[in-house]
């Protein structure tokens, strides 16, 4: 058996959390080669709560989960960690704009970005899941200079996963057989879900998917739409919001980040090289393949005028979350 490894979980009290500690500690995410020791963070009040959660992880003895460490100090819940799951922040209620989230979180964010530089691994792989997650992260690289910028990640899987399964829906074929679907840009409703490029197996056979589904206009309005408000709709229908599909999106990012994409595509929002005409130094949705632990940008894709206007669309926005984030830091 490996040494075991240091996973955080941040808001571990919380609804995503909930769901996401199985599956971590499960082997879902690392492997079932590799025992996890589970940091858990939360704050003060929840620590009662936390306590009830920690007594149910004991309760499935998991052969995966080395131990458990509950705890309000970000200083000792990042401690050595190699995988940090930021799912803590500020929630979003019914009618909330996501803007009013900012304020609350980037304080959060820079106070466990500063906790990161000063004692997890320099390794260390961080996925920002608390929303607003895509200038979330970037705040948090910013205040944690020592770790690498690619360290640090934005959770647009959910995206992903949702883009995939209305299309599987559309054309009748199970999940699995649509791939290299796309999310641009921000977590958010300007995000673009994108199945120019995905492709489906259909009685064996690949085939692109705009030709498979044959009604561009689908594509341009119904599909995009769907999956920009999935999230509004969840929040609609639970008065909660996504904690089981975000949970699942936050593994499968985390497993390909670590064990590696082989020829499928996934959207992961990373610091914008400029790629695409993107906006540099933001976290920005692109398609990327992971292997040894690293991600790469697919090259090359053609952008087609519609495209383009909806990738232009979601960078502006990115950027001026990023100035109005930056001024609360100066706050």
């Amino acid at each position: 058996m490996a040494a075991p490894i240091k996973v955080v979980v941040t808001g571990a009290a919380g609804q995503i959390a909930y769901s996401l500690l199985y599956q971590v500690a499960s082997g879902a995410v690392f492997g079932p080669e590799q025992p996890v020791y589970l940091h858990l963070l939360d704050i003060a009040p929840m620590m009662g709560v936390l306590e009830g959660v920690v007594m149910e992880l004991a309760d499935c003895a998991l052969p995966l989960l080395a131990g458990v460490l509950p705890t309000a100090n970000p200083e000792e819940a990042f401690k050595d960690v190699s995988a940090a799951f930021l799912v803590g922040a500020m929630p979003r209620r019914e009618g909330m704009e996501r803007k009013d989230l900012l304020s609350a979180n980037v304080r959060i964010f820079k106070e466990q970005g500063q906790a990161l530089d000063k004692v997890a691994r320099k390794d260390v792989k961080i996925l920002v899941v608390g929303n607003p997650a895509n200038t979330n992260a970037l705040i948090c690289s910013k205040y944690a200079p020592s770790i690498p910028k690619e360290n640090f990640t934005a959770m647009t899987r959910l995206d992903q996963n949702r883009a995939q399964s209305q299309l599987a829906a559309k054309l009748g074929v199970p999940v699995k057989d649509v791939k290299n679907v796309i999310i641009w840009g921000n977590h958010s409703s300007t995000q673009f879900p994108d199945a120019s490029n995905a492709i489906v197996t259909i009685g064996g056979a690949e085939k692109s998917v705009p030709k498979a589904i044959n009604d561009d206009e689908f594509l341009k309005t119904t599909f995009v739409s769907t999956v920009q408000k999935r999230g509004a709709a969840v929040i609609a229908a639970r008065k909660m919001s996504s904690a089981l599909s975000a949970a699942k999106a936050a593994s499968d990012h985390m497993r390909d980040w670590f064990l590696g994409t082989g020829d499928r595509w996934v959207s992961m929002g990373v610091v914008s090289d400029g790629s695409y005409g993107t906006p540099r130094d933001v976290v920005y949705s692109f398609p990327v393949t992971v292997s040894n632990g690293k991600w790469k940008i697919v090259q090359g894709l053609t952008i087609s005028d519609f495209a383009r206007e909806k990738l232009d669309l979601t960078g502006k926005e990115l950027v001026e979350e990023k100035q109005d984030a930056l001024d609360v830091c100066k706050d």
